[in-house]
């Protein structure tokens, strides 16, 4: 970073580069023109980080991000509750909404299990999932975790926590490429995807 950047503007550009993808360069322009004709823009998304950063928490059933208790997709009485769909991220699930193919409810894990990073279950919230699966009203849990090793083993243990519930897995399979993450696919292939999903062996 060069050395006659004012202390603020160091700040600032260390700041977005926590952003996925944004590097110094990245982080550079978006600092020089959020503070120079957009000044306005740059108040408003302060203020809205801010308010984002202290309100927004998670969902007690599902654990996706909202300022209420319950989100939306838990609380509407439109939705299954006997299908639910079990997802990496709150990225996922609008992935999942943008198809239209899907009416159930949703889990999301915020990761995957991945021992070299520190995340097993206790990080995914499974103990929770645990408790939905053992309510008696899930009859189907569709495994949307992305298709990668650490994905597929992620499916594997909810799949056998299904199982031990009588509770159908089946794992989506048509059309998402390997490697590929959800929210990076096109809402056709996603759909054709949750269409052609298969029960989990």
């Amino acid at each position: 970073m060069a050395e006659n950047y004012s202390p603020l503007l160091k700040q600032l550009i260390r700041a977005l580069q926590c952003l996925p993808g944004v590097g110094q360069k990245s982080a550079q322009r978006m600092t020089f023109d959020l503070l120079g004709e957009d000044r306005m823009g740059a108040k408003r998304l302060a203020e809205a980080l801010e308010n984002a950063a202290t309100r927004v928490t998670y969902c007690k059933d599902c654990r996706m991000l909202t300022e209420d208790q319950i989100c939306q997709l838990c609380s509407s009485e439109r939705r299954d509750s006997s299908l639910l769909c079990v997802v990496e991220t709150p990225a996922d699930v609008l992935a999942v909404e943008q198809t239209g193919a899907y009416s159930g409810k949703y889990f999301v894990l915020m990761g995957h299990i991945s021992p070299i990073d520190g995340i097993g279950p206790g990080e995914l919230g499974l103990d929770l999932l645990e408790e939905r699966l053992a309510g008696g009203v899930i009859t189907e849990v569709i495994l949307a975790t992305g298709v990668t090793v650490e994905g597929d083993a992620t499916a594997h243990i909810i799949a056998s926590m299904a199982k031990k519930e009588n509770i159908q897995a089946s794992r989506i399979a048509y059309g998402v490429p390997m490697g590929g993450e959800l929210e990076f696919v096109d809402s056709g292939t996603l759909a054709r995807a949750l269409a052609g999903r298969r029960e989990m062996d």
